[in-house]
């Protein structure tokens, strides 16, 4: 699965124009939400909720890339023949 990272625009003469270069194949449609100003998320967590979430992410990113992980499909297989 190819995982796609959010992509940023600005407005410029009432165009969107993204800020860095993209791979998307021509003719893609994106779904753009508009976030509030000051950069804020676009979510309901509090500062503390989101340092919560983004060390969690940060744990889980290291723990993937030194090898400790399973693969997703035969986790889930497996807790299905657990049923």
């Amino acid at each position: 699965m190819n995982v796609m990272l959010p992509l940023k625009a600005r407005v410029h003469n009432g165009r969107l124009v993204l800020d860095e270069p993209t791979d998307l194949p021509e003719g893609e449609v994106v779904e753009l939400v508009p976030v509030e100003s000051g950069g804020a998320e676009h979510d309901d967590f509090d500062d503390e909720e989101r340092r919560a979430l983004y060390a969690a992410l940060d744990e889980g990113i290291a723990a993937a890339r030194s090898g400790d992980h399973v693969d997703a499909e035969g986790f889930v297989q497996e807790l299905l023949a657990r049923k």
